[in-house]
């Protein structure tokens, strides 16, 4: 029998780290939490301090009676659960279940799971930290106290099935600011002319920069007459010619929101999806016998730190000079904390740098793989030389107008040599050349195109840029990022349309509901405060019960208020303005978890539902007379058919367009590709260059 038990949280883990200690060691998982809250009830007695009453979770008793014969039998027990407040948590319910004594050095805890760190780091078990306890505790209690007081009266007041929460509320109420943004913007009219230089066979183009100097926008065509009309013929006389280098430098390596946020922009990762694979790479991937077997690629990938170990540092520094050369390493500059980052460890990074992602490629799926490569990538960019651009900016004047050319040109890869961070607007990095110039000089233009624009309202949110302002605005923590955005998107409060958040009808009611009784709850600095809060719990600034017992006070009278004066909401169905075709009753609008939907009026007796079908102006190819509609899958992938189905198969995932293919006169349709939106014909080799 082994001498020691360790408990970690999933069985992935348990296989690998009872390799790496070997014989006298017992390895088993207890599968997350083995105690919480109960579900049937709040579990809180605010009579009591807040006392929370835990229970052992359902389901979960064979796993805690199996760990109890292993702990009886063991000299030692260590708990060895993921290095967070959460992991900390499970740590103390497992000691409290298995009458482990509080003081006791049980707790062992490890960034990466590779043989040198989990041998280190039993070398140095310690007591649990009750400090970090206590914040999740007190986070689980806070959250708990207010879905369950406000989840009730949402069910009571307005439909069955709906939920609030502090951090999912705000996310929620940023969507639906933003769409108020949108819809009460009002476009402003502006301008540029644009031209188009040559210098002897060579051309370049520039754009209009103001008059004698002075920068002048352009708000009407009236203007821009003025400025034409100002011109004589179409010579421009090489005003002035600023030559210089500029450095760039390489981005930091990722945290849990630069992770999600990337991993959207460049794979098209959700950021569930995102933790997921990161998941699989931290726990443990089969290298194969010769190379170790199961060996976590990357560190512990929940963290709002960008600081790197030294020993992760140096292998990286030696794996760039063997490479690519010493001109290619960069002075390593201290990983910055942001405001309110708990850092409580390291960056996510590769745990070898020597294991680049090409020697790894046939053991890894394909996802894994490309998140692999994308946080391998990011890491060793980070640690490279800047960037050396060569610059040039020119001003070309005639008769006072003033047009400005700029250009660049790489000089020096560096860290681009192996990563350049992505842009939410699609931003192509590559050079763009000038002729050289000499002030006194003059030039031609070929062309001088003035355009008319109109300001763009502000975007919808994507996940990544919702993820990005949550982090931006201290809104929740790396392990809820992910876990947020699903539950918003689960109660029908929001809904994706081409990837961006589009509030329902329902999430706009129950915001308006938290808006007039619970303005606190999706406060922004309210929200940022509490965080604020869980953090000096933590630090062991502040105790947990009267961070509770502040927040409980007010939010209990609010609720008196909110009890007696919330009047039913009733979201009333709309006509669709059709029949039922199995009973004839008239078919309405309900709103459902997704969304509105069609259903028979004479529910229950008829069952009969549709979805809404969104026409797109396009005649079905194959049985001519009908039009092909945007449906969804089970799993909310869009997808394209006839109206006419059953009697019309015709399916595309693809979005078919109006216009015929004019090579073979058959379907056109989008493609989505990584530089942008490619029309291609689905039945010849017809294709047209990707828009952006």
């Amino acid at each position: 029998m082994a001498d020691y038990l360790v408990i970690v949280e999933s069985p992935a883990k348990a296989k690998t780290i009872e390799r790496y200690l070997g014989k006298k060691y017992k390895v088993k998982a207890s599968m997350g939490h083995v105690r919480d809250l109960p579900k049937s009830q709040t579990g809180v007695d605010v009579e009591d301090g807040y006392k929370p009453k835990y229970i052992t979770i359902r389901g979960k008793g064979p796993v805690l009676k199996e760990l109890k014969t292993a702990a009886k039998k063991a000299k030692k027990v260590y708990l060895a659960a993921d290095p967070d407040r959460e992991g900390e948590a499970i740590a103390w319910h497992l000691a409290h279940s298995l009458n482990i004594e509080e003081d006791s050095p049980c707790r062992v805890v490890f960034n990466e799971i590779t043989k040198d760190a989990i041998k280190e780091s039993f070398k140095h078990p310690r007591t649990i930290d009750m400090d970090l306890v206590d914040a999740q505790q007190a986070r689980r209690i806070l959250d708990r106290l207010v879905g369950y007081n406000i989840s009730p009266l949402l069910w009571k007041k307005v439909k069955k099935g709906l939920s609030a929460g502090r951090v999912q509320s705000v996310a929620v109420k940023m969507i639906i600011d933003r769409e108020r943004e949108i819809e009460n913007f009002k476009p402003e009219e502006y301008w540029s002319i644009d031209a188009s230089f040559s210098k002897g066979k060579e051309t370049f183009d520039g754009s209009f920069y103001g008059i004698d100097g002075k920068k002048t926008p352009l708000s009407n065509k009236e203007e821009v007459d003025q400025v034409l009309n100002q011109l004589k013929g179409t010579e421009f006389k090489v005003e002035n010619v600023k030559k210089k280098e500029r450095k760039r430098n390489p981005s930091a390596p990722f945290t849990t929101s630069s992770l999600q946020q990337e991993a959207a922009r460049k794979l098209n990762f959700r950021a569930r999806k995102t933790m997921m694979v990161a998941q699989q790479l931290y726990e443990g991937i089969d290298l194969g016998r010769k190379e170790g077997g199961i060996t976590g690629l990357i560190t512990y990938m929940r963290t709002d730190s960008t600081r790197i170990s030294e020993t992760a540092k140096t292998d990286a520094a030696n794996y760039i000079k063997e490479n690519f050369g010493e001109e290619y390493l960069g002075s390593v500059k201290k990983g910055k904390k942001s405001e309110g980052a708990q850092d409580a460890h390291e960056a996510v990074r590769p745990t070898s740098t020597f294991r680049d992602p090409k020697s790894l490629k046939s053991v890894l799926s394909r996802d894994q793989y490309r998140l692999y490569k994308l946080i391998w990538d990011r890491f060793v960019a980070s640690l490279m030389a800047p960037a050396i651009m060569d610059t040039m900016t020119v001003h070309l004047e005639n008769e006072g107008v003033q047009f400005r050319a700029s250009g660049s040109k790489i000089k020096f890869k560096g860290f681009m040599k192996v990563y350049i961070e992505g842009s939410d607007d699609n931003k192509k990095e590559e050079d763009k050349l000038l002729p050289d110039m000499e002030e006194g000089e003059y030039v031609e233009a070929a062309e001088i195109q003035p355009n008319q624009h109109f300001t763009q309202p502000p975007p919808r949110y994507t996940e990544a840029r919702l993820v990005k302002t949550m982090e931006e605005q201290g809104i929740g923590r790396p392990s809820t990022y992910a876990p947020t955005l699903d539950t918003i998107q689960r109660r029908g409060y929001v809904t994706l349309d081409n990837r961006r958040f589009v509030p329902t009808e329902l999430g706009e009611i129950v915001n308006g509901v938290m808006k007039e009784f619970f303005p606190e709850i999706i406060n922004l600095d309210f929200t940022v405060k509490m965080e604020e809060d869980l953090d000096s719990i933590e630090e062991g600034k502040a105790e947990w019960i009267n961070i509770i017992d502040e927040f409980y006070q007010g939010f209990e009278k609010r609720l008196e208020v909110a009890e007696e004066e919330m009047e039913k909401i009733e979201i009333k169905d709309e006509p669709a303005g059709i029949d039922c075709e199995n009973c004839g009753h008239e078919m309405v609008y309900k709103m459902g978890r997704y969304g509105k939907f069609m259903a028979c009026s004479n529910f229950p007796e008829c069952r009969n539902t549709k979805p809404i079908l969104k026409e797109i102006g396009v005649k079905c190819p194959d049985c001519k007379d009908g039009n092909i509609v945007e449906r969804k899958t089970k799993k909310r992938r869009t997808f394209y058919g006839c109206d006419n189905y059953p009697e019309c198969e015709f399916l595309s995932w693809d979005k078919p367009i109006s216009r015929p293919c004019p090579k073979c006169d058959s379907l056109l349709v989008e493609k989505k590709k990584k530089k942008g939106t490619q029309i291609h014909c689905t039945k010849c080799d017809y294709q047209e260059e990707p828009q952006t």
